[in-house]
């Protein structure tokens, strides 16, 4: 049995009003969503003793998220990661997106939208109409985004759209998970298990080169579980290039099939994250530039450190617009794109 409140989570700088969705199970897990970017603004789950923790970073306000400017528990769209050169060709035509990231572009707008959630189930429901004039995209892509939690501790997210005339689309969410709780320390010291073989390798601007390089004997080989700090601070200059991981990693399995991405341990709280997706990739993000957020700061006052957060973006490959090369991002007139993540949290067993 899933219960589903809602509350004021104060308001924008032009007066809107902000709304938070709260999902509880019955074993007391909860889930909070915000209507100002679909950001999942709290993960509430029970840890080794029994006690909850709040293991997704956010801020304890709507101004927060406006003003915030590392996409914190946001919904990512039209285009999830980087665009090089901020544009791409379909049917002959080239497309110019907005420039967000250097000459780049990033992400797109959707986390800084005000949406209309509904309720239904155990799920809330956040419809979305994209027109092409907002970002550049060609055609009007209309869908929607469902955050639904389940009796088993898992947040669900699916993601659905069609559009009137051929288009790209890439969507994600871009928690950021501390499994350690609201600690206001790094995670380095999480460990990580990945059902990735492989990365695509990035330009000096962080540009999928269309190269995919072997995670094996480099510091992106996580077939095995070991602590994410493990060889973070190793000369690889793929890491060096980005100050961390910020890597989108090649999932093993197809597209569309519900597959494994990772498995996140905290030695300090027990608890468990297991995530899944029916994306071929995966952005593997350290928060490298939370210090630099332009917010003044996270939930119950803490600064969040470099380092201070994990993220998962299932996703397609980033500047698969420019790479033929990689698994295609065009969604056709007349064709439904879709995508699900679950993220799972558990306790590891008392050993």
């Amino acid at each position: 049995m899933i219960n589903i409140s809602t509350q004021p989570f104060g308001t924008l700088s032009d007066g809107r009003t902000v709304t938070k969705y709260t999902l509880v199970n019955d074993s007391g897990m909860q889930v909070g969503i915000i209507d100002y970017g679909c950001a999942v603004q709290s993960i509430t789950a029970p840890d080794k003793n029994g006690d909850l923790r709040d293991v997704a970073l956010g801020y304890d306000n709507a101004q927060g998220y406006e003003k915030g400017s590392c996409y914190i528990g946001a919904f990512v769209g039209r285009y999830a990661n980087r665009i090089g050169g901020a544009r791409f060709s379909l049917n002959s035509k080239t497309y110019q997106l907005q420039k967000n990231d250097g000459e780049n572009h990033l992400h797109g707008t959707f986390s800084h939208r005000l949406f209309e959630g509904i309720i239904k189930d155990n799920s809330v429901v956040f419809p979305f109409v994209s027109l092409p004039s907002e970002e550049g995209y060609p055609g009007t892509l209309t869908g929607e985004v469902v955050y639904r939690l389940t009796d088993d501790n898992a947040l669900e997210i699916e993601y659905t759209s069609t559009a009137d005339e051929d288009t790209v689309v890439n969507l994600t969410n871009h928690t950021y998970f501390d499994l350690n709780g609201q600690d206001g320390a790094d995670i380095l010291n999480h460990t990580l298990k990945m059902n990735a073989d492989g990365f695509t390798q990035l330009n000096a601007e962080q540009i999928p080169t269309g190269k995919i390089i072997s995670a094996a004997g480099t510091p992106f080989d996580f077939c095995e579980e070991k602590a994410i700090g493990a060889d973070f601070f190793s000369d690889d200059p793929q890491l060096r290039l980005a100050k961390g991981y910020d890597h989108n990693m090649v999932l093993n399995g197809n597209k569309g099939e519900l597959k494994l991405i990772a498995v996140a341990k905290s030695p300090i709280s027990g608890i468990v994250l297991t995530a899944l997706t029916t994306e071929p990739g995966v952005q593997f993000y350290t928060g490298n530039f939370l210090h630099e957020d332009s917010a003044p700061c996270g939930k119950g006052g803490i600064k969040y450190p470099r380092f201070g957060g994990f993220c998962l973006e299932a996703q397609g490959f980033p500047n698969a617009v420019n790479l033929p090369e990689f698994p295609d991002s065009t969604l056709r007139k007349g064709k439904t794109y879709h995508q699900k993540t679950v993220y799972r949290f558990s306790v590891e067993p008392t050993k």
